[in-house]
């Protein structure tokens, strides 16, 4: 059984920096694509991240771009998410997932297991 396990969120000033992590377990990821997601009060799931863990192909959205970090220890089956520059509107719970499909996706419809979320929050 896959197992997603988000640890590294809190509370940080505007301009700070958070390290998520996600450890997996449950089988081999070599072919998977593990993503980060985000989700705000009152809105949508969004992408924020993705990595292929066998080619370390890496696709960012838009919105962090140049401030975000994906990364993964293969030794360790861990997947981070480095957040510098932090903004109040990267306020949301960060969700990690993984897509057995092993194609880099945006939508979280193609995702097939989740992690149960950790809180980040970026005060002004």
């Amino acid at each position: 059984q896959v197992q997603l396990v988000e640890s590294g969120g809190g509370l940080v000033p505007a301009g700070g920096s958070l390290r998520l992590s996600c450890a997996a377990s449950g089988r081999t990821f070599r072919n998977y694509v593990m993503g980060w997601f985000r989700q705000a009060p009152g809105k949508e799931r969004e992408f924020v991240a993705a990595i292929k863990w066998s080619s370390g192909s890496i696709h960012y959205a838009d919105s962090v771009r140049g401030r975000f970090t994906i990364s993964r220890d293969n030794a360790k089956s861990t997947v981070y998410l480095q957040m510098n520059s932090l903004k109040p509107e990267d306020t949301a719970a960060y969700y990690c997932a993984a897509d057995r499909k092993g194609v880099l996706q945006v939508y979280a419809d193609s995702y097939d297991y989740w992690g149960q979320g950790t809180q980040v929050t970026v005060s002004s």
